[in-house]
């Protein structure tokens, strides 16, 4: 290990009072659990080698900023300025600014293309499902979907005067949305993510079933809007029964079916699962409304997210328990 420097000295010990934040307390936890190794391996084929020019950033600070920026919701200048004015980010990324500056925005901006370019983000995605899965956290015979909500900026007031292409309005109630659609399976034991789609967001829930499902399914839960599609699910997984919510209307002359208002309660217990990988997403990660243009852009952050997503979700049973 390098010998430190006094910029980096004064941020850890000259400050007598200072208190961990909860930021750093996250930090740390999740540089003990990311398998930082697996994670670099599926970009290191495609990340730049040296060369006669300049040589390249390494890789493993570049996934360390890069995951940074999906925790904290940074876009690339943000996330330079962020680095410069927090100490704890640069702990974490390994920067040391006495003796290098922080990588700049087009830095981050061109690792983010190659990881576009070559899908790498469905690739984090599928290795951090292996890696969880290695740690005793097997697929189950139940899966959950269901499908969440993107926003993307309609305003057309930009340099070509229209709205983005590849995304689209759906109606949800009685309120419209212009963006697109993040549809997901989870497993309904451990509830962490093991498939994903993205689709424009006038695009039904059912018609990405048969790719949130891994096959080996005996139970599939979902709201109503999976309901009757039990050719599709049995297509994928011929043992599967549908537990999808089913739709209870209540009539002027007739009161609701109780029977199935109680079943759909029970299935929503365990419904609720899928609820825990979004709030993750979109009310931690920040994710709610895209930053880029066009699906490929925004597919890359979900698939990068989800698999953030599953890793803090398995935090608790990745860290090692220490008897008191």
């Amino acid at each position: 290990m390098k010998q430190q420097t006094l910029s980096m000295a004064q941020d850890q010990g000259f400050e007598q009072y200072r208190k961990p934040t909860r930021r750093d307390q996250f930090l740390q936890t999740m540089d003990r659990i990311m398998p930082w190794a697996a994670l670099c391996a599926v970009i290191e084929p495609h990340y730049p080698k040296k060369g006669n020019g300049r040589p390249p950033i390494g890789l493993e600070r570049m996934v360390r900023i890069h995951f940074l920026q999906h925790w904290f919701n940074l876009a690339d200048l943000a996330c330079e300025e962020a680095l410069y004015d927090s100490a704890s980010l640069r702990r974490f990324a390994g920067i040391d600014l006495g003796r290098e500056p922080v990588p700049d925005a087009t830095s981050l901006l061109r690792f983010r293309h190659l990881l576009e370019q070559h899908q790498l983000g469905e690739k984090l995605f599928a290795e951090a499902g292996r890696v969880l899965q290695d740690s005793g956290m097997t697929l189950k015979t139940g899966t959950i979907v269901d499908a969440t909500i993107i926003a993307a900026p309609s305003s057309t007031k930009n340099s070509d005067g229209m709205r983005d292409p590849e995304m689209h309005q759906t109606r949800k109630g009685k309120q419209w949305y212009f963006g697109m659609k993040l549809h997901i399976g989870v497993d309904s034991q451990s509830g962490l993510a093991h498939s994903a789609m993205v689709t424009p967001a006038n695009v039904h829930d059912k018609h990405p079933l048969p790719h949130l499902l891994h096959g080996r399914e005996k139970r599939v839960y979902g709201d109503s809007a999976y309901r009757a599609q039990k050719n599709l699910i049995r297509g994928k997984a011929p043992q599967a029964k549908d537990f999808t919510n089913e739709r209870v209307r209540r009539r002027k002359d007739e009161p609701a079916d109780e029977g199935k208002r109680a079943k759909n309660r029970n299935k929503s217990k365990i419904r609720a699962r899928v609820e825990h990988v979004f709030a993750v997403v979109k009310r931690l990660w920040g994710f709610t409304k895209v930053r880029y243009r066009g699906l490929a852009k925004n597919a890359c952050r979900a698939f990068t997210a989800l698999a953030l997503a599953n890793i803090y979700l398995a935090r608790d049973r990745l860290t090692p328990q220490v008897r008191p």
